[in-house]
């Protein structure tokens, strides 16, 4: 995709003198909670004010995250919030720089662990235990086998809910 097609480019908000937004992509006004909705399903806005053009993209996402914080949806910690005021600009470099690498990171973990829960699933044997053979190791090995079926379910059901959770 290459950065001048439409899907690569943010959508357009505009922010009118009295607070409202507008989405200009979709001609209709929308509210911070769409805001949010749009960037969890991967979109990028861009909020611009109407009247002078200035980007008032990271204050409208701030208001997001704040209003989040009073809803009790993304409490941030109250150390953190108190250092953050306390060293503001001294550290907002070395802070933006770690922020981002420690959410890259956390995201590159958990798409590298949920590939490997999905190798793990598909070449895990699905065939049930033969019975019961003249060496008297059918016992342990269905008891391994169950054990197996067990573990697979847990695994299915936690892919669900990693996936239920990115929605």
């Amino acid at each position: 995709m290459s950065p001048d097609s439409p899907a690569a480019r943010p959508r357009p908000i505009r922010r009118y003198e009295n607070r409202k937004l507008y989405d200009t992509s979709r001609s209709a006004y929308v509210t911070l909670e769409d805001i949010a909705r749009l960037i969890r399903e991967g979109k990028e806005v861009q909020v611009l004010d109407a009247k002078t053009s200035e980007d008032l993209t990271k204050s409208t996402l701030a208001l997001i995250i704040l209003e989040e914080e009073r809803q009790k949806k993304n409490p941030l910690p109250l150390n953190l919030m108190y250092q953050l005021i306390k060293y503001g600009e001294a550290i907002q470099g070395t802070f933006q720089e770690y922020m981002t690498t420690g959410f890259e990171a956390l995201l590159a973990s958990q798409l590298e662990a949920q590939k490997r829960m999905r190798e793990w699933v598909q070449t895990a044997p699905t065939t049930p235990t033969p019975p019961a053979d003249a060496r008297g190791e059918s016992a342990e090995a269905a008891s391994v086998e169950d054990e197996l079926q067990m573990l697979k379910q847990k695994m299915a059901e936690l892919e669900r809910r990693m996936k239920s959770k990115k929605k």
